[in-house]
């Protein structure tokens, strides 16, 4: 029977009578883990799930051990199979995830067997929150009008998804309009602990989304995994990843007058990217630490992937305790998740000194200041009164180096908006109050809505060519902005909501006004947006905007107000009053003590018990949508979902793993190529591939909708892959101005005609000739896209050579039957003078794969002369091993699957 071996399972008194049953994390330390009380509290609720699901299979005696004398400072080699309790999917990545579900259900049918085998062996949540944008913002009716253009756009997708419902016992849907993912999670579907019988065990889960590290503040160990990871773990698999290092950061203070939970998450940020905690835990302790509030410590949760880390955990305590009771958990719930952990020896922040961590960073919270991120990522934090000349800096600094190319100081000529006001470099076009990550936190929501409140007594006003907007992460904010008085003056200064789903934040801003966006074109200009996001990748947030800034929401209501981010807000005031008098930010910022006296308004349980109690009632136009039913799905003729093409000639037995000589180079690129680089999530430009295309199958370009709605249909994901309209491949040469050029475009060998990479990559498949990808630091940085692996694919790349790689992108590219290389000794595509013009042979792996073995990537260049370097294998684990030689994860489980 599971964990016998070990004893491990006891009874443990949950109160008011009631006894439950534990695997007990104190007994198996009994049985000679002395030291286990001193393991992060992370791996101990990781620990919890190997002894609960220990079968000597999959799980074995030996899996426990390792991971129960986990040392602080060894070197990490091993593997832990973690089988989560449930698993979450927004639509972008979970309607791709349901297409090869799918699509495996009618393999199985093919090759005899029932296609109900393939079935979600634990829960899986859907949020629906990805595909609504904001078309409309100012208008009383903004929400309604947003909501039924989501819906003619989506049609076809949302058929899919309810069929999706009724095909699978346990795929449920929380429909659109509700709220985005990470939040409905913290607030709603998150237990805290589960009960199954008598048995009680921790509620973990895997998402795909890396944002689903937002659930770490309530003490939940998951993380972000792309969707093909997630398809395996649905099915039984476990989630495996390497035997992580643990950063301990260490909180001490307050946070000071004036600073919010989003300047704390940025300087976080900018402090563990510093300290490279790509791919570690990071688990917070100390009395800092015990002091922020559940949302706070959600806002530093939530922006794990930001700063590189699988996970940013928070033990539970009494603050959990209190937020889960307060947002609608039943008595009996938060009494069981109290006892569960006290009995766990887990409840409580830890002290210095009472865990053993593989390093240890400190913060004192009274150093963090009001701050920003910009204008391209979100580590790069600037102090807010320093933002006007850096600004400036980078308006000057050459493109090549990361700047505009701009004369120093220079305006470019300032054109009259119909408005009567003007454009220039540096004006906010877009000002959005926006992402789970801040509308989360009912401290900053209430502190923009107080904000904007003195700002419309004093008679300020935001200009009307600004695209302003409000969408919260859940029904629950407009009700206590609404209780509060401040929705109302709010959306005097044009933050109306718009939506309860991502929308900015994740690209689906919406179009600019035809004026502006010719404005911004013809005089080349650099424009801003400001929103409370947590990412601002290039061509992100809307591809006419090069300069986007990341900030708290109170902050994107100033920088609304003032119009312009080349502004010092401690020296120049926001705008002049209704009395002649200028206003500056510190006449309208909030107290702590009027925001805490605000906050009685966000904790009534009642309210979350009835929004979170039915998604049905007063939901038309998802209750109108009709779909098909049964097993398997019908394919047929749609844009939006195709079968996909993974399981073309599918057989009971694998390929012989692929010969890689004679490569050609796709692309080369430098540092920070990041998932909307690689598999946009914006608008669909008509002259490209995937526009092309659309428009051949009698789609007209005002019905595109985006690339991550159409995510379900290979033919346009595989021609948006690496379309990004600011990437830039190496391969092509400076135009006359010594600017990079910018675009999905490459260099065809030999002979260098210049194509699309889509149509590159097409003649190279055509040819039989293999590609490689070069790029330089933290490749596949972003979202947890699948489609950036699955595009890369579809494409022909065999392999990707970078000198580093971001966590979910890396385990994407192996699932997909993708090599990741790493260059190693100080070497680059730059000192190794690749070109593009080259052909490229890869050897060692002819003998068999181990992970992370040696690999030799040889040269040969245009003159005949060769050069071998040693590369890394980033094939990390064992079973990673078997992923790549069945041709990636799911032909592996889905063999496994027809030979049970």
């Amino acid at each position: 029977m599971p964990a016998r071996t070990f004893d491990t399972l006891r009874d443990f008194e949950i109160g008011s009578g009631r006894r439950g049953r534990l695997h007990s994390l104190p007994a198996l330390e009994a049985t000679g883990f002395p030291h286990l009380g001193r393991l992060p509290v992370s791996l101990r609720i990781m620990l919890e799930s190997l002894l609960r699901n220990l079968d000597g299979k999959r799980i074995t005696e030996a899996h426990v051990c390792r991971l129960a004398g986990w040392q602080a400072l060894a070197e990490r080699s091993d593997e832990i199979p973690f089988v989560v309790a449930r698993i979450v999917l927004q639509d972008f990545t979970g309607v791709p995830l349901l297409c090869d579900l799918a699509a495996m259900r009618g393999v199985a049918q093919r090759f005899g067997r029932n296609p109900g085998i393939i079935e979600p062996r634990v829960p899986v949540d859907l949020v629906v929150d990805h595909s609504v944008q904001v078309d409309h913002f100012r208008e009383a009716d903004a929400l309604d009008l947003n909501m039924r253009l989501e819906f003619h756009r989506n049609a076809e997708r949302y058929r899919f998804i309810k069929w999706g419902m009724q095909a699978f016992d346990s795929f449920r849907v929380v429909p659109p309009g509700i709220g985005i993912v990470h939040q409905v999670n913290l607030e709603y579907l998150a237990r805290g602990v589960i009960r199954q019988g008598d048995l009680y065990y921790p509620d973990t889960l895997v998402g795909t989304d890396s944002h689903t590290t937002m659930i770490n503040a309530l003490g939940v160990v998951g993380w972000g995994v792309g969707g093909i990871e997630a398809e395996a773990g649905m099915l039984g698999q476990p989630v495996y990843i390497l035997t992580p290092d643990v950063v301990g950061v260490h909180l001490a203070g307050r946070l000071r007058e004036g600073v919010t939970a989003t300047d704390l998450v940025l300087a976080v940020t900018e402090m563990l990217r510093k300290a490279r905690v790509v791919g570690k835990f990071v688990e917070f302790f100390g009395d800092g630490t015990a002091s922020l509030s559940l949302p706070d410590r959600a806002t530093l949760a939530n922006m794990a992937p930001e700063y590189g880390a699988t996970m940013g955990f928070f033990p539970p305590d009494e603050v959990t305790a209190a937020y889960l009771a307060a947002t609608g958990r039943s008595d009996e719930e938060v009494e069981a998740f109290v006892s569960y952990y006290q009995a766990q020896e887990l409840f409580g922040i830890p002290r210095t000194g009472e865990i053993d961590y593989s390093a240890q960073l400190e913060l004192d919270l009274a150093t963090v200041v009001p701050s920003v991120a910009g204008p391209g990522r979100p580590q790069d934090r600037i102090v807010l009164p320093e933002l006007k000349a850096r600004f400036d800096t980078l308006l000057a600094r050459p493109a090549g180096e990361g700047g505009y190319g701009k004369v120093a100081g220079e305006q470019a000529e300032r054109s009259l908006l119909a408005d009567g006001s003007s454009l220039g470099h540096g004006d906010v076009l877009i000002a959005a109050i926006t992402s789970c990550t801040n509308t989360s936190n009912p401290g900053v929501m209430l502190a923009a809505g107080l904000l904007a409140q003195k700002a419309v007594t004093r008679g300020l006003k935001v200009a009307s060519h600004i695209k302003t907007s409000l969408a919260p992460g859940s029904r629950v904010v407009t009700d206590y902005l609404g209780k509060a008085g401040l929705l109302e003056p709010l959306e005097a200064l044009g933050f109306r909501v718009v939506a309860y789903g991502c929308t900015t934040c994740i690209g689906n801003a919406g179009p600019l006004a035809p004026e502006l966006e010719g404005l911004i074109a013809g005089h080349d200009l650099v424009c801003a947006a400001v929103l409370s996001g947590n990412r601002n990748f290039e061509a992100r947030i809307h591809p006419a905007i090069k300069a986007n800034f990341l900030m708290s929401p109170p902050l994107v209501v100033a920088f609304a107000l003032a119009g312009r981010v080349g502004i010092d807000m401690a020296t120049e005031p926001l705008g002049i009053g209704s009395d002649g008098t200028p206003v500056f930010l510190r006449d309208i910022w909030p107290s702590q003590q009027e925001v805490a006296a605000a906050l009685a308004h966000a904790t009534d349980p009642v309210i979350y018990r009835r929004l979170y109690a039915d998604f049905a009632t007063g939901n038309p136009l998802w209750n109108r949508i009709a779909t098909s039913t049964g097993q398997t799905y019908g394919w047929d003729a749609s844009t939006y979902i195709a079968e996909p093409p993974f399981f073309a000639g599918f057989g009971l037995q694998p390929a012989p793993l692929p010969v890689i000589r004679n490569a050609r180079a796709l692309a080369i690129f430098g540092d920070s190529v990041t998932t909307d680089h690689i598999s946009p999530a914006g608008s669909i430009k008509p002259a490209s591939p995937a526009g092309l295309w659309l428009q051949a199958h009698g789609v007209s370009p005002d019905e595109f909708n985006s690339y991550g709605s159409r995510r379900g249909h290979h033919e346009v994901m595989v021609r948006g892959t690496f379309a990004n309209v600011r990437i830039r491949n190496r391969m092509l040469p400076a135009d006359a101005t010594g600017k990079p050029v910018e675009g999905g475009l490459t260099l065809v060998q030999p002979g260098g005609e210049r194509k699309s990479i889509f149509d590159a990559a097409m003649g190279y498949l055509a040819a039989g000739t293999p590609t490689l990808i070069f790029a330089g630091e933290e490749y596949g940085t972003g979202s947890s896209r699948d489609w950036a692996a699955k595009g890369t694919r579809l494409l022909g790349v065999k392999a990707v050579v970078a000198k580093s790689f971001e966590r979910i992108h890396r385990s994407n590219l192996v699932g997909m039957g993708v090599l990741p290389l790493q260059f190693m000794d100080g070497n680059d595509a730059a000192t190794l003078a690749i070109r593009g013009d080259e052909l490229f042979d890869l050897s060692g792996l002819e003998e068999g794969i181990a992970p992370r073995q040696p690999v030799t990537l040889t040269i040969r260049r245009l003159d005949g002369a060769a050069r071998s370097v040693a590369l890394l294998l980033r094939i990390d684990t064992p079973v990673e091993v078997e992923y790549y030689q069945h041709g990636g994860i799911l032909p592996y489980v889905l063999r496994e699957l027809l030979h049970m």
